[in-house]
């Protein structure tokens, strides 16, 4: 007997025939004898809905009240799936993200969690019944209702579960597992069997959508076991993400490839090159609360240097009328120019410790497809290289072909 924590995203609870399916799936679980906690989010759409409701009424809603709107949507829906176990004949309880009593800070719609009373849970656990807890919310120490950010009911599941010390974090959703790239993208992608908590952070920030960034994290420093599964399928066992030293552990040289086209970049032209001139620019960004990601300085020529970065797309006017207005004058700039029309590329892998030449061969590999690299980024376990966005597809292609990404391995 195993405790697993479940978690159930919004088009897994969509309609209320979708959470009699959950009701089922879980029940198969209990009937094997585990202990279940199911985490669920709103049902798919309801939070935007919440959120348009609350800009009727105040374009700028108030963060604290916002919190007290978009939370209702999760509690809908713990209620209809404890309805749903207990018509199966199962016990079933239902709790609020304050009933369990999961405290954050007091940072409204971005909070984070601080601590996890399990006791309640533990106690319905023990007496067989199926806790079914509310995605995304807790409660701040003042009492005050608190939502987690977009995505939060991955964190919640995994916040559970290092609670409990779950033997397992199930994420249910749309998709049946981590695949070396988007399927849609192209079609030969494979479904990972395991994949690091590393590489998971590393696919997760670099643009894939399969998990919330912040839950990984949280996975990785608490070591919960996480395995991503479709709601819709019972065909296989996903994708496990766990520990890089398991001795079961494939570490292939290139476990996939994340992309990215919400991102433009922004170069300072003519800028003094000397100590202190990155500050006066990124100091001032950052300032403003914009994200920078992918940085480059060329080499100076004549006492003059271009300085390149990336943020998000959403982020490219703000940043461009900041350095207008403000940073190109300071710094006495030649012009500040940019493009929106880029995407990055990434190759992700813990393979990459022990092996050479990956580089080499991902510049070859666009080089040959005569794509233009602009900027590169590199860790320890990953290349990103920004590109033109129209390259962005052919780029994922070739760059899964090269490296055989299509082959499982031996």
């Amino acid at each position: 007997m195993a405790l697993i924590v479940q978690k159930y995203g919004g088009t897994s609870v969509g309609n209320p025939e979708r959470i009699k399916a959950v009701a089922q799936r879980v029940a198969k679980y209990h009937a094997q004898g585990h202990q279940l906690v199911v985490v669920v989010s709103a049902m798919s759409g309801e939070t935007n809905r919440l959120i348009a409701l609350a800009k009727e009424i105040q374009s700028q809603p108030d963060p604290r009240e916002l919190d007290v709107i978009a939370s209702t949507g999760e509690q809908v829906t713990i209620g209809l799936t404890a309805m749903a176990l207990q018509a199966l004949g199962l016990k079933a309880r239902s709790y609020t993200g304050a009933q369990v009593r999961i405290l954050t800070d007091s940072a409204h719609t971005k909070a984070r969690i601080l601590a996890i009373d399990e006791q309640r849970m533990r106690a319905d656990l023990n007496a067989g019944h199926i806790v079914v807890v509310a995605g995304f919310q807790g409660v701040d120490e003042a009492g005050n209702i608190t939502t987690l950010g977009r995505g939060g009911s991955d964190t919640t599941g995994v916040a559970l579960a290092a609670a409990l010390k779950a033997d397992e974090c199930q994420i249910f959703t749309d998709v049946d597992g981590v695949y070396t790239t988007d399927p849609r993208i192209v079609p030969e992608a494979r479904r990972l069997e395991r994949i690091t908590f590393e590489e998971m952070l590393e696919l997760a920030s670099l643009g894939s959508k399969v998990l919330q960034i912040r839950s990984v994290e949280f996975a990785g420093k608490y070591k919960v076991k996480l395995r991503v599964l479709s709601s819709f399928s019972d065909e296989n066992s996903g994708t496990l993400i766990t520990y890089e030293d398991e001795k079961t552990m494939e570490q292939p040289i290139i476990s996939g490839i994340a992309f990215n086209r919400d991102e433009a970049k922004i170069t300072v032209l003519g800028v003094p090159d000397k100590p202190g001139i990155a500050y006066q620019i990124l100091g001032a960004v950052a300032d403003a609360n914009i994200d920078v990601d992918v940085i480059v300085q060329n080499i100076g020529h004549e006492g003059l240097t271009d300085f390149s970065f990336t943020v998000n797309r959403n982020e490219y006017d703000k940043t461009m009328q900041l350095l207008q207005n403000s940073v190109k004058p300071k710094v006495q700039a030649r012009d500040v120019i940019g493009d929106r029309k880029i995407a990055k590329v990434s190759l992700v892998g813990v393979g990459m410790r022990s092996h050479v030449g990956i580089a080499s061969k991902m510049f070859k590999t666009l080089a040959d497809e005569s794509i233009n690299i602009q900027m590169i980024s590199t860790s320890e376990i990953k290349i990103s290289v920004i590109i033109d966005e129209k390259y962005m597809e052919l780029a994922v292609r070739a760059l899964h072909r090269a490296f055989d990404l299509d082959q499982v391995s031996a």
